[in-house]
């Protein structure tokens, strides 16, 4: 602690120097280059040509190496897009800056270099320093530079250190905003409309999930964060935008765990005139141009999964996959006392009330859910589960809903959507009952969405994509707090 305590109080002393030698963390810097484009455009100049050459650079950014050698020094500053080396002589900057320079600075501080573009014996591209500024002094210094930030705690609370020292952690983030504007891209060129929807509901509803719940002090009401954007999305289709999709932050309040942030961000989707066959079909074909087009290649491998997007995921209904996967006999898959018999021997309580449906989607995640390692459609949920979906129209016991499953997770959600208000209202009854038998995750009776489905809801299919679990995969990322740059954590 004593050596952390005189670190400090030697970068306070330096700040002191540098206030009183004119600095004040200036703002006037402007820089004509980043580090990545210096590296590309001069790739094939070699050292004559840029000596002859002497084409001027202005870079700025966070020192990293710092090679103090009497009279000359390197240094290499980070920038936003990678770093480039920096070499500083007591000849060409003047005595006085240069003595600033060994003085002031230190690894972590912000730095503006002007120079002209040289490469050293070695042939690494490099800055002659013909001035360097300080831009601000670091008062804290950065992790051990050879390991970067290894202790997850660190990495997730103080996510600017990681950023910092950590090459592969930019990279996340730089392909999960890749492939957000892919997404956008990809739903633009389809014809869907972009749209915003509110963020706090009267009434939550379009998942069944247990919501947070604030106060608007001015009407006095009671609102809650949204758990899913679908049911405005439905209205604006009710209103004739006949395909649209929002790329939304979501709140659920549920536990925290490697898949699961109670804030996460969805992309919804909705589609008039399609079925939930044409949604499979469309997400097939969207994770084909995402893996293509963001890692570049159809195949990616996931914790040693390897996963092949070229061609259609794999289908099965819930039941045939309570057979296939689940051991259970064709006979018993909707025989109540054996769901409840299978669930006893899992060791897993089931509810008195519990349908055959809901039984059905307990085993299923209990015994099937983790061994769907292919990307897998399952079908056919049990309409017992699945309170917004249309009904099957040779079973009425299911739907014709979906989920995808990759590596043994649940991706996406979609279903040809319930337009029969009767039935809808029925449904929400049903939810309103179990919510008040104490089901904190049931949904609650909307009955403005009941008029906007007696206007008229044409033939629509919706869906939702998870973004963080599906940056996961394709960042090859084993948590979600990984993919995220700012995850809930409780408090030290």
């Amino acid at each position: 602690m004593s050596e952390e305590r005189d670190l400090l109080a030697n970068r306070q002393a330096k700040r002191q120097r540098w206030l009183a030698q004119g600095g004040g963390y200036p703002n006037a810097f402007r820089r004509s280059d980043l580090a990545e484009t210096l590296h590309a455009t001069y790739a094939d100049a070699d050292k004559p040509q840029l000596e002859e050459a002497r084409f001027t650079a202005s870079v700025c950014g966070r020192l990293m190496l710092r090679r103090v050698m009497g009279k000359a020094s390197f240094i290499t500053v980070q920038d936003s897009s990678g770093q480039i080396q920096c070499f500083l002589r007591k000849n060409d900057m003047g005595e006085e800056a240069y003595d600033a320079f060994k003085d002031l600075t230190d690894i972590g501080d912000i730095v503006g270099v002007r120079g002209v573009l040289m490469r050293t014996d070695k042939g690494e591209l490099t800055v002659q320093a013909q001035s360097l500024e300080l831009l601000n002094k670091t008062l804290r210094p950065l992790p051990e530079k050879f390991h970067g930030v290894t202790d997850q705690e660190i990495r997730y609370r103080q996510r600017y250190l990681d950023l910092i020292m950590n090459d592969e952690s930019r990279a996340v983030f730089k392909t999960r905003s890749r492939v957000i504007a892919r997404m956008r891209e990809f739903f633009d060129g389809r014809g869907f409309l972009e749209v915003e929807t509110p963020m706090m509901h009267s009434i939550p509803g379009g998942a069944t999930a247990r919501p947070f719940v604030t106060h608007h002090n001015a009407l006095d009401l009671e609102l809650y964060l949204r758990v899913a954007p679908e049911l405005f999305l439905k209205r604006l289709v009710v209103g004739g935008f006949e395909r649209v999709y929002e790329v939304n932050r979501n709140f659920r309040n549920e536990g925290l765990s490697t898949r699961h942030n109670p804030e996460f961000t969805m992309l919804e989707f909705y589609q008039a005139y399609a079925d939930y066959k044409d949604l499979m079909a469309l997400t097939d074909e969207l994770l084909a141009a995402l893996c293509t087009d963001v890692v570049g290649s159809p195949t990616i491998s996931y914790q040693g999964l390897e996963l092949d997007f070229s061609k259609p995921s794999a289908q099965m209904t819930m039941a045939e996959s309570l057979v296939a996967l689940g051991g259970m006999d064709e006979s018993s898959v909707d025989d109540e006392d054996a769901l409840r018999a299978r669930l006893q021997t899992l060791n897993l309580a089931a509810d008195p009330g519990w349908g055959v449906g809901k039984l059905q989607l307990e085993v299923f995640e209990a015994q099937v859910e983790e061994r769907l390692a292919e990307p897998t459609f399952i079908t056919q949920y049990p309409a017992e589960v699945s309170p917004l979906a249309r009904r099957c129209d040779h079973n009425d016991a299911v739907t014709d809903r979906f989920e995808l499953f990759i590596g043994g997770r649940e991706y996406a959600n979609g279903f040809s959507e319930l337009n029969d208000p009767v039935d809808q209202a029925d449904r929400f009854a049903a939810q309103a009952a179990l919510k008040g038998t104490g089901d904190d995750e049931a949904m609650h009776f909307d009955q403005d969405y009941i008029d906007a489905l007696e206007v008229g809801l044409p033939p629509t299919a919706g869906e939702g994509i998870g973004i963080d679990r599906l940056v996961m995969l394709l960042t090859d990322s084993p948590s979600i707090r990984d993919v995220l740059l700012f995850p809930l954590m409780r408090p030290q």
